[in-house]
């Protein structure tokens, strides 16, 4: 089993020291979905939703959420990211919406977890926008697809697209 890196030799929670690694281009893209109603997806599609531009207003949410990854998630560390994008992909079967962000940083630590935090909050935001129109929309199959950059180089989901 290999040793969690975050847990001293006590078991106790602390932030990894990554001063000694090298500082390398490192890349993550995720993904996930948002199930909704077909009505739902057509008030997207049309511009429509009571809230204005759904989408916009996701995107630029997933991007803050991926700046501040590290205020949300205890053990991660503050990183200046040099690119961040959310991209959304209207689906009729099944009825919803992907949504795609990649993150981008020359650092010594990888950006897997400021990827994964921009697609829940795009997902979120999403819901928020929409849920007037349908509360039961499902968020799910939130995912890394890919990572490249430091030590462990390139890492891609089986099957990612």
């Amino acid at each position: 089993m290999k040793k969690l890196s975050h847990l001293d030799e006590k078991g106790a929670a602390r932030m990894v020291d990554v001063s000694g690694k090298d500082v390398t281009e490192r890349i993550a893209r995720a993904q996930g979905f948002i199930a909704m109603k077909a009505t739902t997806l057509a008030l997207v599609e049309t511009g429509e939703a009571k809230k204005g531009d759904v989408l916009a207003a996701a995107r630029i949410a997933g991007i803050m959420a991926a700046k501040k990854t590290s205020s949300l998630i205890p053990l991660c560390h503050p990183l200046a990211i040099t690119r961040a994008s959310v991209d959304f992909t209207l689906s009729h079967d099944p009825c919803g919406i992907h949504v795609a962000a990649e993150v981008k940083v020359s650092g010594q630590t990888g950006v897997e977890m400021e990827a994964l935090t921009a697609v829940c909050v795009a997902c979120l935001t999403l819901y928020d926008m929409l849920k007037a129109a349908d509360k039961g929309m499902v968020i799910r199959e939130i995912t890394l697809i890919e990572k490249t950059g430091g030590k462990s180089g390139h890492w891609k989901a089986s099957g990612a697209r």
